[in-house]
Protein backbone atom coordinates (compact mmCIF):
# COMPACT_ATOMS: atom_id res chain seq x y z
CA UNK A 1 0.00 0.00 0.00
CA UNK A 2 1.12 3.54 -0.69
CA UNK A 3 2.99 5.06 2.21
CA UNK A 4 3.46 1.84 4.17
CA UNK A 5 6.04 -0.87 4.52
CA UNK A 6 4.22 -3.79 2.83
CA UNK A 7 3.44 -7.03 4.63
CA UNK A 8 5.75 -9.45 2.84
CA UNK A 9 7.00 -7.90 -0.39
CA UNK A 10 4.60 -5.66 -2.30
CA UNK A 11 1.85 -7.87 -0.92
CA UNK A 12 -1.86 -7.27 -1.51
CA UNK A 13 -4.12 -6.49 1.43
CA UNK A 14 -4.42 -9.73 3.40
CA UNK A 15 -7.52 -11.24 5.01
CA UNK A 16 -7.19 -12.28 8.63
CA UNK A 17 -9.61 -14.01 11.00
CA UNK A 18 -9.63 -15.40 14.53
CA UNK A 19 -10.83 -18.60 16.14
CA UNK A 20 -13.32 -18.67 18.99
CA UNK A 21 -12.49 -22.17 20.20
CA UNK A 22 -10.69 -22.99 23.42
CA UNK A 23 -7.13 -23.21 22.09
CA UNK A 24 -6.39 -25.98 24.59
CA UNK A 25 -8.94 -28.09 22.66
CA UNK A 26 -6.57 -29.09 19.89
CA UNK A 27 -9.07 -30.94 17.71
CA UNK A 28 -11.67 -28.15 17.74
CA UNK A 29 -9.08 -25.46 17.13
CA UNK A 30 -7.47 -27.36 14.26
CA UNK A 31 -10.88 -27.91 12.72
CA UNK A 32 -11.84 -24.24 12.91
CA UNK A 33 -8.47 -23.00 11.68
CA UNK A 34 -8.79 -25.28 8.65
CA UNK A 35 -12.35 -24.10 8.05
CA UNK A 36 -11.24 -20.47 8.14
CA UNK A 37 -8.23 -21.13 5.93
CA UNK A 38 -10.31 -23.05 3.39
CA UNK A 39 -12.77 -20.13 3.31
CA UNK A 40 -9.87 -17.85 2.37
CA UNK A 41 -8.36 -16.54 5.59
CA UNK A 42 -4.67 -15.99 4.91
CA UNK A 43 -3.74 -15.53 8.58
CA UNK A 44 -5.55 -16.96 11.61
CA UNK A 45 -5.19 -15.60 15.13
CA UNK A 46 -5.62 -17.88 18.13
CA UNK A 47 -5.93 -17.06 21.83
CA UNK A 48 -2.95 -17.97 24.00
CA UNK A 49 -4.15 -17.12 27.47
CA UNK A 50 -2.99 -19.89 29.80
CA UNK A 51 -0.56 -22.78 30.15
CA UNK A 52 -2.93 -25.29 28.55
CA UNK A 53 -3.40 -23.19 25.43
CA UNK A 54 0.33 -22.46 25.20
CA UNK A 55 1.14 -26.16 25.41
CA UNK A 56 -1.43 -26.90 22.71
CA UNK A 57 -0.03 -24.51 20.09
CA UNK A 58 2.80 -26.77 18.81
CA UNK A 59 0.36 -29.68 18.53
CA UNK A 60 -2.09 -27.49 16.61
CA UNK A 61 0.67 -26.41 14.23
CA UNK A 62 1.83 -29.99 13.73
CA UNK A 63 -1.70 -31.25 13.06
CA UNK A 64 -2.35 -28.48 10.53
CA UNK A 65 0.93 -29.20 8.74
CA UNK A 66 0.11 -32.91 8.62
CA UNK A 67 -3.24 -32.06 7.04
CA UNK A 68 -1.60 -29.81 4.44
CA UNK A 69 -2.82 -26.54 5.96
CA UNK A 70 0.07 -24.07 6.14
CA UNK A 71 -1.89 -20.97 7.18
CA UNK A 72 0.20 -18.81 9.57
CA UNK A 73 -0.94 -18.69 13.19
CA UNK A 74 -0.80 -15.51 15.26
CA UNK A 75 -0.69 -15.78 19.04
CA UNK A 76 -2.99 -13.34 20.84
CA UNK A 77 -1.44 -12.47 24.20
CA UNK A 78 -2.88 -10.49 27.11
CA UNK A 79 -1.60 -10.03 30.67
CA UNK A 80 0.70 -13.08 30.87
CA UNK A 81 2.27 -13.35 27.40
CA UNK A 82 5.79 -12.65 28.69
CA UNK A 83 5.58 -15.61 31.03
CA UNK A 84 4.01 -17.99 28.54
CA UNK A 85 6.62 -17.18 25.89
CA UNK A 86 9.35 -17.87 28.45
CA UNK A 87 7.87 -21.13 29.73
CA UNK A 88 6.75 -22.61 26.39
CA UNK A 89 9.53 -22.14 23.82
CA UNK A 90 7.92 -24.63 21.41
CA UNK A 91 4.84 -22.39 21.34
CA UNK A 92 6.97 -19.31 20.77
CA UNK A 93 8.61 -21.04 17.82
CA UNK A 94 5.41 -22.48 16.31
CA UNK A 95 3.61 -19.14 16.04
CA UNK A 96 4.18 -17.03 12.93
CA UNK A 97 3.54 -13.72 14.69
CA UNK A 98 2.79 -12.33 18.14
CA UNK A 99 -0.01 -9.89 18.90
CA UNK A 100 0.76 -7.69 21.90
CA UNK A 101 -1.73 -5.32 23.52
CA UNK A 102 0.27 -2.56 25.24
CA UNK A 103 -2.79 -1.71 27.32
CA UNK A 104 -2.55 -4.91 29.34
CA UNK A 105 0.96 -6.26 28.83
CA UNK A 106 1.75 -5.23 32.39
CA UNK A 107 0.73 -2.59 34.91
CA UNK A 108 2.65 0.06 36.77
CA UNK A 109 6.38 -0.53 37.02
CA UNK A 110 6.03 -3.93 35.33
CA UNK A 111 4.66 -2.57 32.05
CA UNK A 112 7.87 -1.64 30.30
CA UNK A 113 9.87 -4.67 31.45
CA UNK A 114 7.18 -7.18 30.47
CA UNK A 115 6.67 -5.50 27.10
CA UNK A 116 10.43 -5.63 26.57
CA UNK A 117 10.50 -9.34 27.43
CA UNK A 118 7.93 -10.09 24.73
CA UNK A 119 9.84 -8.09 22.13
CA UNK A 120 13.01 -9.94 23.10
CA UNK A 121 11.27 -13.25 22.46
CA UNK A 122 10.16 -11.95 19.05
CA UNK A 123 13.82 -11.18 18.34
CA UNK A 124 14.99 -14.56 19.63
CA UNK A 125 12.53 -16.49 17.44
CA UNK A 126 12.64 -14.06 14.50
CA UNK A 127 8.93 -13.21 14.64
CA UNK A 128 7.04 -10.08 13.60
CA UNK A 129 4.82 -8.38 16.14
CA UNK A 130 1.46 -6.69 15.82
CA UNK A 131 1.11 -4.02 18.45
CA UNK A 132 -2.64 -3.94 18.83
CA UNK A 133 -4.18 -1.10 20.79
CA UNK A 134 -7.86 -1.35 21.66
CA UNK A 135 -10.36 1.25 22.83
CA UNK A 136 -11.60 -1.11 25.55
CA UNK A 137 -8.17 -1.84 27.04
CA UNK A 138 -6.27 1.40 26.58
CA UNK A 139 -3.20 2.10 28.71
CA UNK A 140 -4.74 4.27 31.40
CA UNK A 141 -1.43 6.03 32.14
CA UNK A 142 -1.42 7.55 28.65
CA UNK A 143 -5.07 8.51 28.86
CA UNK A 144 -4.60 10.21 32.23
CA UNK A 145 -1.55 12.13 31.03
CA UNK A 146 -3.25 13.37 27.88
CA UNK A 147 -6.39 14.34 29.78
CA UNK A 148 -4.28 16.37 32.24
CA UNK A 149 -2.48 18.10 29.37
CA UNK A 150 -5.77 18.74 27.62
CA UNK A 151 -7.21 20.35 30.71
CA UNK A 152 -4.48 23.00 30.58
CA UNK A 153 -5.27 24.04 27.01
CA UNK A 154 -7.08 27.34 26.38
CA UNK A 155 -9.61 25.41 24.29
CA UNK A 156 -9.63 21.82 25.52
CA UNK A 157 -10.52 19.03 23.10
CA UNK A 158 -13.44 16.69 23.67
CA UNK A 159 -12.92 13.50 25.67
CA UNK A 160 -13.49 11.55 22.46
CA UNK A 161 -10.71 13.43 20.66
CA UNK A 162 -8.34 12.85 23.57
CA UNK A 163 -9.24 9.17 23.58
CA UNK A 164 -8.41 8.85 19.89
CA UNK A 165 -5.08 10.59 20.46
CA UNK A 166 -4.33 8.23 23.35
CA UNK A 167 -4.81 5.24 21.07
CA UNK A 168 -2.44 6.69 18.49
CA UNK A 169 0.19 7.65 21.06
CA UNK A 170 0.03 4.21 22.70
CA UNK A 171 0.58 2.45 19.38
CA UNK A 172 3.38 4.72 18.18
CA UNK A 173 5.20 4.90 21.52
CA UNK A 174 5.08 1.11 21.83
CA UNK A 175 6.46 0.73 18.31
CA UNK A 176 9.32 3.11 19.12
CA UNK A 177 10.02 1.13 22.28
CA UNK A 178 10.12 -2.10 20.28
CA UNK A 179 12.54 -0.55 17.81
CA UNK A 180 14.75 0.68 20.65
CA UNK A 181 14.95 -2.89 21.93
CA UNK A 182 16.08 -4.02 18.49
CA UNK A 183 12.98 -5.12 16.56
CA UNK A 184 13.32 -3.93 12.94
CA UNK A 185 10.53 -1.58 11.80
CA UNK A 186 9.57 -3.91 8.94
CA UNK A 187 8.63 -6.52 11.53
CA UNK A 188 6.23 -4.22 13.37
CA UNK A 189 2.53 -3.89 12.48
CA UNK A 190 0.11 -1.58 14.21
CA UNK A 191 -3.60 -1.66 14.89
CA UNK A 192 -5.80 0.71 16.86
CA UNK A 193 -9.29 -0.67 17.03
CA UNK A 194 -12.47 1.10 18.08
CA UNK A 195 -16.14 0.26 17.68
CA UNK A 196 -17.42 3.40 15.90
CA UNK A 197 -16.96 3.97 12.19
CA UNK A 198 -15.97 7.65 12.29
CA UNK A 199 -13.55 7.09 15.17
CA UNK A 200 -11.83 4.28 13.27
CA UNK A 201 -11.45 6.37 10.14
CA UNK A 202 -10.05 9.31 12.12
CA UNK A 203 -7.58 7.17 14.10
CA UNK A 204 -6.19 5.32 11.08
CA UNK A 205 -5.90 8.44 8.95
CA UNK A 206 -3.77 9.96 11.67
CA UNK A 207 -1.72 6.79 12.17
CA UNK A 208 -1.04 6.64 8.44
CA UNK A 209 0.03 10.29 8.50
CA UNK A 210 2.46 9.79 11.36
CA UNK A 211 4.13 6.48 10.53
CA UNK A 212 5.20 4.03 7.84
CA UNK A 213 4.41 0.83 9.74
CA UNK A 214 2.00 -1.63 8.08
CA UNK A 215 -1.49 -1.18 9.47
CA UNK A 216 -4.00 -3.88 10.38
CA UNK A 217 -7.57 -2.60 9.96
CA UNK A 218 -10.63 -3.74 11.81
CA UNK A 219 -13.68 -2.37 13.56
CA UNK A 220 -13.65 -4.06 16.94
CA UNK A 221 -16.91 -5.45 18.28
CA UNK A 222 -18.54 -4.71 14.94
CA UNK A 223 -21.69 -6.56 15.95
CA UNK A 224 -23.95 -9.23 14.54
CA UNK A 225 -25.49 -9.73 11.11
CA UNK A 226 -26.17 -6.84 8.78
CA UNK A 227 -25.16 -4.22 11.36
CA UNK A 228 -21.68 -5.67 11.74
CA UNK A 229 -21.28 -6.15 7.99
CA UNK A 230 -22.41 -2.64 7.11
CA UNK A 231 -20.36 -0.95 9.83
CA UNK A 232 -17.19 -2.85 8.93
CA UNK A 233 -17.65 -2.20 5.23
CA UNK A 234 -18.32 1.50 5.76
CA UNK A 235 -15.15 1.96 7.82
CA UNK A 236 -12.75 -0.27 5.93
CA UNK A 237 -13.84 0.85 2.47
CA UNK A 238 -13.06 4.50 3.20
CA UNK A 239 -9.59 3.68 4.51
CA UNK A 240 -8.74 1.17 1.80
CA UNK A 241 -9.82 3.65 -0.86
CA UNK A 242 -7.30 6.10 0.61
CA UNK A 243 -4.52 3.51 0.41
CA UNK A 244 -4.52 2.83 4.15
CA UNK A 245 -4.32 -0.74 5.38
CA UNK A 246 -2.23 -3.86 4.82
CA UNK A 247 -4.31 -6.53 6.54
CA UNK A 248 -8.01 -6.51 7.46
CA UNK A 249 -10.30 -8.40 9.77
CA UNK A 250 -14.09 -8.17 9.95
CA UNK A 251 -14.95 -8.85 13.60
CA UNK A 252 -18.48 -10.18 13.29
CA UNK A 253 -20.37 -11.74 16.17
CA UNK A 254 -21.62 -15.09 14.81
CA UNK A 255 -25.09 -16.29 15.71
CA UNK A 256 -25.15 -19.35 17.97
CA UNK A 257 -24.00 -22.35 15.98
CA UNK A 258 -23.19 -20.26 12.92
CA UNK A 259 -19.96 -20.76 11.02
CA UNK A 260 -17.10 -18.41 11.84
CA UNK A 261 -16.27 -18.16 8.14
CA UNK A 262 -18.77 -15.36 7.45
CA UNK A 263 -16.20 -12.79 8.58
CA UNK A 264 -13.73 -14.14 6.00
CA UNK A 265 -16.27 -13.96 3.18
CA UNK A 266 -17.25 -10.40 4.09
CA UNK A 267 -13.60 -9.30 4.13
CA UNK A 268 -13.05 -10.91 0.74
CA UNK A 269 -16.15 -9.24 -0.67
CA UNK A 270 -14.99 -5.83 0.57
CA UNK A 271 -11.66 -6.22 -1.21
CA UNK A 272 -13.13 -7.73 -4.36
CA UNK A 273 -16.01 -5.32 -4.85
CA UNK A 274 -13.52 -2.46 -4.45
CA UNK A 275 -11.37 -3.98 -7.17
CA UNK A 276 -8.39 -4.52 -4.86
CA UNK A 277 -8.29 -8.32 -5.08
CA UNK A 278 -10.13 -11.22 -6.69
CA UNK A 279 -11.12 -14.34 -4.76
CA UNK A 280 -14.11 -15.90 -6.51
CA UNK A 281 -16.12 -15.14 -9.65
CA UNK A 282 -18.77 -12.54 -8.90
CA UNK A 283 -22.42 -12.84 -9.88
CA UNK A 284 -24.17 -9.65 -10.98
CA UNK A 285 -27.91 -10.03 -10.47
CA UNK A 286 -30.78 -7.56 -10.56
CA UNK A 287 -32.91 -7.11 -7.42
CA UNK A 288 -36.19 -7.83 -9.19
CA UNK A 289 -39.24 -5.63 -9.74
CA UNK A 290 -42.77 -5.78 -11.11
CA UNK A 291 -41.35 -6.94 -14.43
CA UNK A 292 -39.94 -10.06 -12.77
CA UNK A 293 -42.77 -11.54 -10.73
CA UNK A 294 -41.35 -15.04 -11.27
CA UNK A 295 -38.68 -16.17 -8.80
CA UNK A 296 -36.86 -18.13 -11.50
CA UNK A 297 -34.09 -15.58 -12.04
CA UNK A 298 -33.50 -15.35 -8.28
CA UNK A 299 -33.27 -19.13 -8.03
CA UNK A 300 -30.91 -19.25 -10.99
CA UNK A 301 -28.69 -16.50 -9.55
CA UNK A 302 -28.43 -18.38 -6.26
CA UNK A 303 -27.82 -21.64 -8.04
CA UNK A 304 -25.03 -20.15 -10.15
CA UNK A 305 -23.45 -18.47 -7.12
CA UNK A 306 -23.49 -21.79 -5.23
CA UNK A 307 -22.04 -23.53 -8.28
CA UNK A 308 -19.19 -21.02 -8.54
CA UNK A 309 -18.41 -21.35 -4.82
CA UNK A 310 -18.35 -25.13 -5.10
CA UNK A 311 -16.21 -25.14 -8.24
CA UNK A 312 -13.75 -22.45 -7.20
CA UNK A 313 -11.44 -24.69 -5.11
CA UNK A 314 -11.07 -26.96 -8.15
CA UNK A 315 -10.81 -24.17 -10.73
CA UNK A 316 -8.28 -22.25 -8.63
CA UNK A 317 -5.93 -25.23 -8.82
CA UNK A 318 -6.47 -25.67 -12.56
CA UNK A 319 -6.92 -22.26 -14.18
CA UNK A 320 -5.09 -18.93 -14.10
CA UNK A 321 -7.20 -15.85 -13.33
CA UNK A 322 -10.61 -17.53 -13.10
CA UNK A 323 -11.30 -15.83 -9.76
CA UNK A 324 -11.72 -12.51 -11.62
CA UNK A 325 -14.54 -13.81 -13.84
CA UNK A 326 -17.85 -11.93 -13.72
CA UNK A 327 -21.16 -13.68 -14.35
CA UNK A 328 -24.48 -11.86 -14.87
CA UNK A 329 -27.90 -13.34 -14.17
CA UNK A 330 -30.50 -10.73 -15.11
CA UNK A 331 -34.27 -10.86 -14.82
CA UNK A 332 -35.78 -8.90 -17.70
CA UNK A 333 -35.17 -7.08 -20.96
CA UNK A 334 -34.65 -3.59 -19.48
CA UNK A 335 -31.07 -3.97 -18.21
CA UNK A 336 -30.59 -7.68 -18.83
CA UNK A 337 -28.91 -7.67 -22.25
CA UNK A 338 -26.70 -4.69 -21.41
CA UNK A 339 -25.45 -6.07 -18.09
CA UNK A 340 -24.94 -9.49 -19.65
CA UNK A 341 -22.79 -7.96 -22.39
CA UNK A 342 -20.63 -6.26 -19.77
CA UNK A 343 -20.02 -9.54 -17.93
CA UNK A 344 -17.64 -12.25 -19.06
CA UNK A 345 -20.66 -14.48 -19.43
CA UNK A 346 -24.24 -13.49 -18.73
CA UNK A 347 -27.84 -14.52 -19.27
CA UNK A 348 -30.89 -12.29 -19.65
CA UNK A 349 -33.96 -14.19 -18.47
CA UNK A 350 -37.49 -13.40 -19.64
CA UNK A 351 -39.44 -11.11 -17.35
CA UNK A 352 -43.18 -11.17 -16.80
CA UNK A 353 -44.97 -11.11 -20.13
CA UNK A 354 -41.79 -11.39 -22.21
CA UNK A 355 -41.09 -14.09 -24.75
CA UNK A 356 -39.82 -17.25 -22.97
CA UNK A 357 -36.29 -16.93 -24.34
CA UNK A 358 -32.99 -16.27 -22.56
CA UNK A 359 -30.10 -14.92 -24.65
CA UNK A 360 -26.60 -15.74 -23.41
CA UNK A 361 -23.69 -13.33 -23.97
CA UNK A 362 -20.03 -14.27 -23.78
CA UNK A 363 -17.45 -11.47 -23.78
CA UNK A 364 -20.05 -9.07 -25.13
CA UNK A 365 -21.27 -11.28 -27.96
CA UNK A 366 -24.59 -13.11 -28.05
CA UNK A 367 -23.74 -16.78 -28.49
CA UNK A 368 -26.98 -18.70 -27.97
CA UNK A 369 -30.59 -18.36 -26.90
CA UNK A 370 -31.82 -20.82 -24.29
CA UNK A 371 -35.43 -22.02 -24.04
CA UNK A 372 -37.44 -24.62 -22.21
CA UNK A 373 -37.28 -26.28 -18.83
CA UNK A 374 -33.50 -26.79 -18.63
CA UNK A 375 -32.27 -23.21 -18.89
CA UNK A 376 -30.50 -23.44 -15.52
CA UNK A 377 -28.64 -26.65 -16.36
CA UNK A 378 -27.71 -25.43 -19.83
CA UNK A 379 -26.43 -22.08 -18.60
CA UNK A 380 -24.38 -23.76 -15.88
CA UNK A 381 -22.84 -26.01 -18.52
CA UNK A 382 -22.00 -22.98 -20.64
CA UNK A 383 -20.28 -21.33 -17.65
CA UNK A 384 -18.15 -24.44 -17.19
CA UNK A 385 -17.32 -24.53 -20.90
CA UNK A 386 -16.45 -20.82 -20.85
CA UNK A 387 -13.98 -21.36 -18.02
CA UNK A 388 -12.32 -24.29 -19.75
CA UNK A 389 -12.07 -22.41 -23.04
CA UNK A 390 -11.03 -19.00 -21.70
CA UNK A 391 -8.59 -19.51 -18.84
CA UNK A 392 -5.19 -21.11 -19.30
CA UNK A 393 -4.51 -24.27 -17.37
CA UNK A 394 -1.76 -23.81 -14.79
CA UNK A 395 0.28 -26.72 -16.04
CA UNK A 396 0.37 -25.05 -19.45
CA UNK A 397 1.94 -21.87 -18.06
CA UNK A 398 4.17 -23.45 -15.44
Amino acid sequence: MVGHVPVGSSAPVMVQSMTNTDTADVASTVSQVRELAEAGSEVVRITVNNEESAAAVPRIREALDTQGCDVPLVGDFHYNGHRLLADYPAMAEALAKYRINPGNVGFGAKHDSQFAQMIEFALKYDKPVRIGVNWGSLDQRIMDRLMDENGLLPEPKSAEEVGREALIVSALDSAKQAEAIGLPPERILLSAKVSKVQDLIAVYRELARRCLYPLHLGLTEAGMGSKGIVASTAALAVLLQEGIGDTIRVSLTPRPGESRTEEVLVAQNILQTMGLRSFIPLVTACPGCGRTTSTFFQELAERIQDYLCAQMPVWKEQYVGVEAMNVAVMGCIVNGPGESRHANIGISLPGTGESPVAPVFEDGVKTVTLRGERIAEEFQARVAAYVERTYARKREVA
